[in-house]
């Protein structure tokens, strides 16, 4: 069985566990939802399956939609925003 259909979308699998608890995420799923050696997972039983979730530091999030939106040129400068609010007049340098 292949670890995901031509659309992408990922199969069940067989894995075994090894004697330490450990299992192999087929490398085709892990490519396909990055993830790579140290990654910190959350784990949940519901009814008798074991879900896992990818931990992820919101910051990141966060700064790459900041990065985004600076590239886009959808951000303004605390300069511009004090001249807008009437916070400064004149010149700044």
């Amino acid at each position: 069985m292949k670890p995901s259909d031509a659309a992408g979308r990922v199969c069940a699998v067989p894995v075994k566990i090894d004697g330490k608890g450990r299992l192999t995420v087929p490398r085709g799923i892990r490519d396909a939802l990055g993830i790579e050696a140290g990654d910190v997972f959350f784990l949940e039983r519901r009814d008798g399956v074991l879900c896992f979730a990818k931990v992820q530091n919101p910051f990141d999030g966060l700064a790459a939609e900041a990065v985004r939106a600076y590239r886009a040129g959808e951000t303004r400068s605390l300069r511009d925003i004090a001249r807008e609010d009437g916070a400064v007049t004149g010149s700044l340098k």
